[in-house]
């Protein structure tokens, strides 16, 4: 996502700077370059964050195949880089399986670091997984 704000809040005093220089002053010139320089920034920040997301995908493509042998890998893949955090039920509704087969997907994923535990199953109440390392890269600011 592109958000303008996260350049605003780690540039808080120069950007209360610059609006006020342009109540204050009529500068509307240096707004405008501190502004462009916020897109100019995030651009590339949010160009790394998606460079680093499709190299992501691809070794998660070659790798997860390798650690559940099923027909469902790549369906699993994309899964996980559409929903980063999900139940293990979620898991069941995307390859049709039962709950078994989405435990034989499961368990290798976890036991290789790939999904992390976000909270155990309780009674009638799924796991939460988590894909830990697109979520680092999505929300690293």
């Amino acid at each position: 996502m592109f958000y303008i704000s996260a350049y605003m809040e780690r540039n808080r005093s120069q950007y209360y700077e610059r609006l006020l220089a342009i109540s204050r002053d009529n500068d509307w010139n240096r707004w405008i370059d501190f502004f462009l320089q916020a897109i100019i920034e995030q651009s590339e920040e949010n160009s790394r964050k998606a460079v680093s997301i499709l190299e992501l995908y691809k070794e998660m493509k070659s790798t997860v195949p390798e650690m559940i042998s099923t027909k469902y890998s790549i369906q699993v893949v994309d899964g996980l880089f559409s929903k980063p955090i999900f139940k293990s039920t979620d898991i069941i509704i995307l390859t049709g399986r039962n709950k078994m087969a989405a435990r034989r997907i499961l368990n290798p994923l976890i036991e290789n670091g790939i999904l992390k535990t976000v909270q155990e199953a309780k009674g009638r109440r799924p796991a939460v997984y988590a894909f830990s390392r697109l979520l680092e890269i999505t929300e690293k600011v």
